[in-house]
């Protein structure tokens, strides 16, 4: 495991791999970086047989470093859940000859100005250059601005005019660095404005077939910036309308080369028909993995381990007594320090919840990342997310 990320995901992934009869070493530039967030169980330095360090940023000479530790540990597989490694996994898995998607096709994947210009027919109009090129950019407004290599929404915000338009340009540029140390590339993309409800459809390739797990709905908040508030899976959809989202995603994931692994790909629903958002190559944050678990049966972060290990994956439907399973996430109405969080989630319908402590430090809610909470909800029909939002909107947030 190549490193990680530090929410959901980090704890889910640890647990499949073990869940699924393996053991696995984690390798990270920098242990502190799992040391900062608050302790998730099964925690990866935690579950790891063996915890090692190396210069994860630095392909040339991870490779070789990774093939001695294979040469000692005998690796059966390569995996990570952070999206800033999903191509150096995808070229270790290519290295040691284990199984995994093309690298080329990761990459085409993960950096969302390659998706574009290898599927121009299902995404949007687009323009794509440096700062400068795209502010002689021919399309009406309102347009999204977004960064090519950054994940969990950041610094994804509609621009109305041009003003906003240097406005998110200049903030994507004082960004030069990302979170885990990585150069980023000095491209923005700009798109036409979509109009319509996003959704995800959740995807596993294997055997030269990708098979549609089902399709999740999206609620979004903070304009002008698109922070996710809320799933649902299976979103409340007609069936010939939930059919064309899958068909593509489908043709996204498939064309892209992507013939190994687990996809959660996103789409809007316009006037004129689904057009693609973007295509990530693993499985979804947000503990998505989670709705679809409590659902179907399906545990998508197991998919992921099995396929990386070479194995047949489980895709049976079970019976679990949920018809929608959803997630409402708290947001900061400001920036500020957490003082006390009020919540009366203890209901037989609720099935995990968290909020932040007292003290918590909180920015603004432009991303993905500035989260004070969530709860997650069952139900017997289509009524979680409904239910999910209702509860949410009692919970209360004092600052200091």
């Amino acid at each position: 495991m190549v490193e990680s990320w530090v929410g959901a995901m980090s704890s889910l992934l640890p647990r499949a791999v073990r869940e699924a009869g393996a053991r696995f070493t984690f390798l990270t530039r920098d242990l502190h970086h799992y040391l900062r967030s608050t302790a998730t169980h099964p925690h990866p330095l935690l579950a790891a047989d063996n915890v090692l360090t190396a210069e994860t940023n630095d392909l040339d000479a991870l490779l070789p470093h990774v093939e001695r530790l294979h040469g000692v540990l005998g690796f059966d597989g390569v995996i990570t859940s952070c999206d800033y490694y999903l191509e150096t996994v995808a070229r270790i898995a290519h290295h040691l000859g284990l199984p995994g998607s093309d690298p080329e096709a990761v990459r085409r994947a993960y950096r969302k100005d390659l998706t574009r210009q290898a599927l121009p027919d299902l995404s949007p109009r687009f323009a794509l250059g440096t700062a400068a090129e795209v502010l002689a950019h021919d399309l009406a407004y309102p347009v999204v601005v977004k960064p090519v290599d950054l994940c969990a929404g950041m610094f994804v915000r509609r621009a109305d005019d041009p003003e906003q338009l240097k406005e998110a340009i200049a903030a994507i540029e004082g960004f030069p660095v990302n979170a885990r140390g990585q150069a980023r590339e000095p491209l923005v993309l700009l798109e036409e404005f979509l109009t319509g409800p996003e959704f995800s459809v959740e995807t596993v390739s294997h055997g030269g077939t990708t098979h549609v797990i089902g399709v999740t709905d999206k609620s979004t908040a903070g304009s002008p910036w698109f922070v996710e508030s809320g799933h649902m899976f299976p979103a409340d959809l007609a069936e010939g309308t939930a059919a064309d989202l899958a068909r593509t995603a489908v043709a996204a994931v498939d064309r892209l080369g992507l013939t190994l692994g687990v996809a959660h790909t996103e789409v809007k629903l316009t006037p004129g028909g689904p057009r693609l958002v973007e295509v990530n190559p693993r499985p979804a944050g947000n503990q998505i993995t989670e709705l679809v678990r409590r659902t179907t049966g399906i545990d998508l972060p197991m998919v992921h381990a099995r396929l990386a290990l070479g194995e047949e994956p489980d895709l049976r439907r079970v019976p679990t007594g949920a018809a929608s399973a959803a997630i409402a996430f708290l947001l900061p109405e400001r920036a500020g320090v957490v003082g006390s969080i009020t919540a009366d989630l203890d209901r037989p319908e609720v099935v995990d919840w968290a909020t932040k402590p007292a003290g918590h430090e909180v920015g603004p809610a432009t991303s993905n990342n500035n989260y004070l909470g969530h709860v997650m909800v069952v139900d017997r029909a289509h009524g979680a997310r409904a239910r999910a939002e209702e509860l949410l909107a009692g919970v209360s947030v004092a600052y200091r």
